[in-house]
């Protein structure tokens, strides 16, 4: 089973509450980076990584999921998940809270819970605030208040995107810490754009999106700089902005072959993916089940 990252197509950070979260305006974008799950029977709750560096402790989000299902239903059982790690981790992607729904839905079929979606979205909620966009398995879904309240904007992104990581882990608590904007702040109407973007497929439009995070990390992380201005002037891509808080960055590019031939150069110096246009996560899981 496949956990699939996103990018943020925009990011714009509106207001800082007074609790210390921060309200945004974005749009979600699958990509075809994923990381793998694979769940068998087990008389205890267990996970293991190919990835020594994270850990499999309780403090490990698939972890929490399994148990915020055991929790909610009583149920006793266990099981034994394997996460095969491949998408970056501190990169802006999501894939931690992508792993976290995949577990959610994994073991709701595992255990033969049958629990509603309504359900698994608010237990993915109290994990992350993103968990539920995951669990949505759209391609384009606009999200607003602190990432909570999305809408699923019933498009796919219309040209094909290659995705880099600088190797630079950046902590998003750091990111958020460190944001110099004044509040509020007023966003372009991020959903009226994404939708005439796919209709239209006029990428002048993208022109318009923006990552408010990106003057902050570029100006301590010089190699996530360096990694936008590759896409731009080596790549000559339509588009390129960082993802999240960072550190990966993606380029837009009309043509799938031109993307092709950027993910080939780039892949000698960056982990890179590759996603073709209208790309759709659950068909993609569909066809692989």
């Amino acid at each position: 089973m496949k956990a699939f990252a996103k990018i943020n197509l925009a990011l714009f950070i509106t207001n800082r509450l007074p609790n210390g979260y921060h309200t945004l305006e974005t749009v979600f974008a699958p990509i075809n980076w994923f990381d793998e799950l694979d769940v068998q029977a087990s008389d205890r709750l267990e996970l293991t990584c190919s990835n020594p560096d994270i850990p499999t402790d309780e403090t490990n989000l698939c972890l929490k999921a399994a148990r915020a299902l055991q929790r909610y239903t009583g149920i006793k059982d266990g099981a034994k998940i394997h996460l095969e790690k491949y998408i970056p981790v501190g990169a802006g992607l999501g894939g931690g809270s992508s792993d976290a729904a995949l577990t959610l839905r994994a073991l709701n079929a595992f255990w033969q819970l049958d629990l509603p979606d309504s359900v698994l979205h608010e237990l993915g909620a109290s994990i992350g605030a993103d968990v539920p966009y995951f669990l949505m398995q759209s391609e384009l879904v606009y999200a607003t208040g602190i990432g909570d309240k999305m809408t699923d904007l019933q498009a796919a992104f219309p040209a094909a995107l290659v995705t880099a990581y600088p190797n630079v882990p950046i902590s998003t608590a750091w990111a958020y810490k460190n944001l110099k904007l004044n509040f509020p702040r007023s966003a372009p109407d991020l959903k009226a754009l994404t939708l005439n973007l796919c209709a239209s497929r006029d990428l002048e439009i993208l022109r318009k999106f923006e990552n408010d995070f990106e003057p902050t990390i570029f100006a301590t992380y010089p190699a996530v700089k360096k990694l936008k201005n590759i896409f731009y002037f080596d790549c000559r891509a339509d588009f390129a902005l960082m993802s999240g808080s960072g550190s990966a960055v993606f380029g837009v590019f009309e043509h799938m072959s031109r993307a092709k031939d950027v993910a080939r150069q780039l892949a000698s110096d960056y982990a890179v993916s590759l996603t073709p246009p209208f790309f759709s996560p659950k068909t993609t899981q569909d066809k692989a089940d």
